[in-house]
């Protein structure tokens, strides 16, 4: 096999490279417009209406030379336009990309494409993918598919499919990049940042929605016998293949074109079952993304949070370290190095470490540098362990049984009171309140705050409402009279008065005391 020739590439990396790269696009251009030749007048005007500094027309024919030695353009006499003697002896040249001239003009526009695109999540192309999948579905319905018909639906499936899944993938690389703070810029990423979130969960929902679908139709596809539809396809393909020059008489070349064709259209098949299809351990690359997606919006939210962190002008040691260092680069002289080195790392006296009773006997003033300051004995520890000890036994614990006696027995008597309470207020049957008599101020708390519970229960217009308390120890029931009675009911700090009710008052925790001994 013969070495390949890479001259044609060196234009990319010569001195007046932009030029010969503008020579190329306007030959691409022109051939994009089915003109085959290009005299140095039609590359001059072709430059000259797309740069906004046109080059001059022998520095372009010089270039095209260049072109030509290095194989990307082939110069053929121009004797069309010969009028005199003089004009047949002058060189005059036609000028045409030659194959290899295009195929790297193609492979550096791949190139530039693929480092400058962003990429995208495509609902679109989901909703795409599943109407062809429902097209297939109706052409394996027929007794005899249309081998045109399922050809052009495959390739079109898969034309479609890649654009989503390199977009998809372009994209969320891109994604994180941004994420990751390496190209983003802190205004535009503040700006978009809304946007960018609502079409994340955008795309969500219709990844969701749609992609179950495909999911399904895929499934539904296979159970119907999808390998026969990928045969059509195959043998389609084949009928096409020429025959070789190196291959053996009784070699057929289309039987060789569709086996590997089959073997093509079936990996094909695979890799878009699994990006839609999950298996038990092997999640579908479209749940993958989908979780991905998730994932980057509290990320983008928390890189949204540390922006406006660094902008409330919170601590950052890195860009501190980076200011500093401009102002030595910008200090004046050195006398100005030793203040700021000094304000900046507080080489001063350390002496507030330890107190002992030299340090007070022999105070030092506390802008004293440590340079000029007595030595002062550290402890080893300090040294080793960042902190200090004193001498001396330890701290003796503080005995506080008397405090957590007096404070069981606060309890105690608290506890006493509120059975005292809730006893003094049971009612064996329903009681007026005027007949309750006087209670102690404990019992009279507790009957107010029962009260207060069934009139807040009741509902407009009811006679009785029953409630419990909100700690579940008692229970009342208070029923409206007919009479205008009023009830009185005496405390050692006044007169309670109000409408006679019949109220019937029920201690639940020695029901649930009784039934536990029971």
């Amino acid at each position: 096999m013969p070495e390949p020739d890479f001259t044609p590439f060196s234009y990319l990396t010569a001195p007046n490279a932009p030029l010969y790269r503008h020579v190329m696009g306007a030959f691409m251009q022109a051939k994009r417009r089915f003109t085959v030749h290009m005299r140095p007048e039609d590359v001059h005007s072709a430059l000259r209406t797309t740069q906004e500094a046109p080059y001059g027309l022998e520095t372009v024919t010089d270039a095209l030379s260049r072109l030509v030695d290095w194989g990307n353009l082939r110069a053929d006499p121009d004797t069309s336009r010969v009028t005199t003697v003089e004009d047949f002896h002058r060189a005059r040249y036609l000028y045409q990309l030659t194959r290899e001239g295009e195929a790297v003009e193609q492979a550096v526009t791949a190139y530039d494409e693929a480092l400058g695109r962003r990429g995208a999540l495509q609902a679109v192309a989901l909703t795409d993918i599943a109407t062809r999948l429902r097209a297939l579905a109706t052409l394996m319905d027929t007794a005899k598919p249309d081998r045109a018909k399922v050809h052009l639906t495959l390739r079109s499936l898969v034309d479609r499919f890649t654009d989503l899944a390199d977009n998809a993938q372009a994209f969320m690389g891109s994604l994180q990049r941004t994420i990751d703070l390496h190209d983003a810029d802190t205004d535009t990423f503040l700006a978009y940042k809304d946007r960018l979130i609502d079409y994340l969960e955008r795309f969500i929902k219709d990844l969701i929605g749609t992609g179950s679908e495909i999911a399904s139709l895929v499934v539904a596809l296979e159970e119907r016998g999808v390998d026969a539809v990928l045969d059509l396809a195959a043998r389609r393909e084949a009928e096409d293949a020429a025959p070789g020059g190196d291959t053996a008489a009784d070699d057929d070349p289309r039987q060789r074109e569709y086996e590997r064709g089959l073997a093509l259209w079936q990996e094909r098949w695979q890799g878009f079952r699994s990006w839609f299809v999950s298996e038990p351990g092997h999640p579908s690359q479209a749940k993958l993304l989908r979780s991905r997606a998730r994932a980057a919006i509290p990320q983008l939210l928390q890189v949204v949070s540390t922006l406006n962190e660094r902008r409330a002008g919170r601590s950052d040691r890195s860009a501190d370290f980076r200011v500093l260092a401009r102002w030595f680069a910008q200090a004046p002289d050195d006398d100005a190095l030793h203040r700021l080195w000094r304000a900046a790392f507080g080489l001063s006296s350390a002496r507030h470490l330890t107190v002992d009773d030299e340090l007070l006997e022999n105070p030092v003033a506390p802008n004293t540098s440590w340079e000029h300051a007595p030595s002062l004995r550290i402890s080893p520890r300090l040294r080793k362990t960042g902190s200090y000890e004193r001498r001396g036994k330890p701290n003796r614990v503080v005995d506080r049984s008397e405090q957590r006696r007096y404070l069981a027995d606060l309890a105690a008597k608290q506890n006493a009171e509120t059975a005292a309470a809730r006893a003094a207020l049971t009612t064996t049957h329903p009681t007026r309140l005027s007949d309750l008599g006087e209670l102690d101020p404990q019992a009279f708390r507790l009957f107010l705050g029962l009260l207060g519970d069934a009139l807040a229960s009741r509902a407009p217009h009811a006679t009785t409402v029953e409630t419990t308390t909100t700690d579940g120890t008692m229970a009342i029931r208070l029923t409206a009279l007919d009479d205008e009675r009023q009830a009185e009911i005496r405390n050692p700090d006044g007169v309670f008065r109000g409408q006679d009710h019949l109220v019937d008052i029920t201690d639940l925790t020695e029901i649930d005391r009784s039934e536990r001994s029971a």
